[in-house]
């Protein structure tokens, strides 16, 4: 959601965090701001200096002035919880002597209280955030370093928070600390850099450090220092970031998504890429940390996502069943995590994330390994706190995907389950020939994308004639379910068309009234053992002259369209069926001239409840 940028070193602080602000502007965010620490008078420490804009990173540059020089400083992309969209809201916040400033990602579950409590003691707060508390928590305590400070004030804290903070007298340093949203430390030569996520880091340096929940730093310009919110010293190890910051231009697209959803073929080997073993008809997965013995013993699988993941997901819970045959079923991490659900010690938990930091499927994490269970990852930022939380797991390897609505690493996830589910197939009682069988087909996975994204032109075509609809229906059987609901998801956060998924089976259970001519249906129709039940659903729908655009491997007679894509084996079509519902959606929405990038009331990485 938020993005968080920091630079301490030699180099004029101001351009940099501006650069880096625009590298996390794919996060989401309504306003922006900057605060740096300016050069110290004789005898007195340097006075912080700030400017913030509601809106986009271009207004705020616009109001720096072209005198704002300092080597020290904090910036903030923000997205509303607390207050309303405007410039008193935005970040960074000031205590009323301006000697504290803070930016900060995540949510203080208890700021009603603690300003309550702050106003009743005189003072005077200049926002609705419930980041302000903490500015002021801050510049109240009586400790007499900054980082003892920082520590007394987050004891009063409940909640979540990733936060960055200068104080006037102390400007030699930076003072970070995490509890639930991601903090990065950025390793560079005598200067040190601070983000909520390695993309505003890359274009500087590759060695950063990550910080655990309750972990807290200490950024000086050639050095650092790691250590927990209760003082005791951590150890820190630099890694080494795998992504450069060309990965993160548009690369002569147009847009963001558009680009991500050209990368899918070139995605799809990367993920495949080393992990087929084909003497033994088999992938190898080595991060898993399940050995064979092990993995005999689960008796279930269920998996944790949000939004896309969990779409992902419902397709991966199939593959399991399908190739290994041990029950797995996927559900939305947001509301695992609150019906107190039972957690079997024979259950495999997977949590699915693309940043790694989704603080719902987090959270979830935290609480079943409370409880004692055994939690893979399966998420696309190495190092991320999914990762490192979880007991193994498997990287999805997409690249960076800066896009609010994910496509390509949807695609990577939903192969990524594949493997695992061929990996347990060959464990248990899945034969030589249908592991050879499922791998020739993931061979095939990446000419056939490239096979699909040649037929832009058509889809482009068929979006404009849908484009005017208010709303759609989207339908599937089996596979094509969860294909559908992704698909619906597409369409509805980038166009702003209202979308339902409905299993095909169901239509007659009650959707069925909605249809009518101004309602058009995309029916997903695979050439498998369900081809004739979905052609059936077809003509229920057509008998009260709906439209119907069908995704199928074949022209289906009962489709005013169908966008034909090439047929791979039965359990993998819902990775190719997926892919021309993600350029309909892109070229819907750019027909109807949306923000593609950053839809509305949207955000990369959601990091808040």
């Amino acid at each position: 959601m938020c993005g968080i940028v920091g630079y301490i070193g030699r180099r004029d602080v101001a351009p940099l965090l501006l650069e880096g602000l625009q590298r996390l502007e794919y996060r989401g965010y309504d306003s922006a701001g900057i605060v740096i620490t300016g050069k110290a008078a004789a005898g007195k420490p340097g006075a912080l200096k700030m400017v913030k804009a509601k809106g986009r990173v271009r207004e705020l540059e616009a109001k720096v002035p072209k005198r704002f020089a300092g080597t020290t400083g904090i910036a903030h992309t923000r997205w509303a919880t607390h207050g309303a969209p405007s410039d008193e809201n935005a970040h960074p916040h000031m205590d009323a002597e301006n000697k504290v400033a803070v930016v900060h990602n995540g949510i203080i579950d208890n700021a009603s209280e603690l300003r309550a409590k702050l106003t009743a003691d005189g003072i005077v707060f200049l926002s609705e955030t419930d980041t302000e508390v903490l500015v002021h928590l801050i510049a109240r305590a009586r400790a007499e370093t900054l980082e003892e400070k920082v520590r007394e004030a987050l004891r009063h804290v409940e909640g979540t928070y990733g936060i960055a903070v200068l104080h006037a007298d102390f400007n030699d340093r930076i003072v970070v600390a995490r509890n639930g949203s991601p903090v990065v430390l950025g390793i560079g030569e005598k200067e040190m850099f601070v983000a909520s996520d390695v993309a505003a880091l890359v274009a500087h340096t590759r060695q950063v450090v990550t910080l655990d929940d309750g972990e807290m730093a200490t950024l000086k310009a050639d050095d650092f220092r790691t250590y927990t919110t209760e003082g005791s010293t951590t150890t820190a190890t630099p890694t080494t970031v795998e992504w450069e910051a060309e990965s993160y231009d548009m690369g002569g697209h147009d847009t963001y998504m558009h680009k991500e959803i050209s990368e899918q073929a070139d995605a799809v080997d990367r993920v495949l890429r080393g992990r087929i073993d084909d003497r033994f008809s088999t992938v190898h997965l080595g991060g898993l940390n399940l050995d064979a013995r092990e993995a005999r013993g689960v008796r279930r699988i269920k998996i944790l996502g949000c939004g896309t993941s969990y779409h992902a997901g419902q397709i991966g819970a199939q593959l399991i069943e399908e190739l290994a045959r041990i029950p797995a079923d996927a559900e939305p991490a947001s509301e695992f995590r609150y019906r107190n659900p039972v957690v079997d010690p024979d259950t495999l938990y997977v949590a699915v994330s693309q940043s790694g930091e989704t603080y719902d499927v987090l959270a979830a994490v935290q609480e079943l390994k409370r409880k004692g269970a055994r939690v893979l990852g399966v998420v696309n930022v190495v190092g991320s706190a999914i990762a490192r939380e979880a007991d193994g797991g498997t990287y999805v390897h997409a690249g960076p995907e800066v896009c609010v609505v994910s496509t390509k690493c949807f695609t990577n996830t939903v192969v990524a389950f594949a493997l695992l589910a061929l990996h347990l197939g060959r464990i248990r009682d899945l034969s030589v020939a249908d592991g050879k069988r499922i791998i020739d087909g993931l061979r095939r996975l990446p000419e056939q994308i490239s096979e699909i994204l040649a037929g832009e032109d058509e889809i482009k075509r068929l979006a404009a004639e849908y484009a005017d609809a208010k709303s759609m229906m989207f339908i599937g059987r089996v596979r094509g379910y969860p294909v559908a609901r992704e698909a619906s998801l597409k369409l509805k956060e980038v166009s702003y068309i209202h979308a339902e998924a409905y299993p095909a089976s169901e239509l007659k259970h009650g959707p069925l009234a909605l249809i009518e001519p101004a309602m058009p249906t995309v029916a997903i129709v695979p050439d498998d053992d369900l081809l004739e039940k979905n052609r059936a659903a077809m003509e229920e729908i057509k008998a009260r002259s709906g439209r119907i655009l069908a995704v199928a491997h074949q022209v289906q007679e009962k489709a005013d369209h169908t966008i034909v894509v090439p047929k791979n084996e039965n359990e993998l079509d819902p990775i190719l069926m997926g892919i021309p519902l993600q350029l309909f959606a892109y070229h819907t929405a750019l027909a109807m001239g949306r923000d593609i990038d950053k839809p509305r009331n949207l955000a990369k990485s959601v990091t808040v409840e």
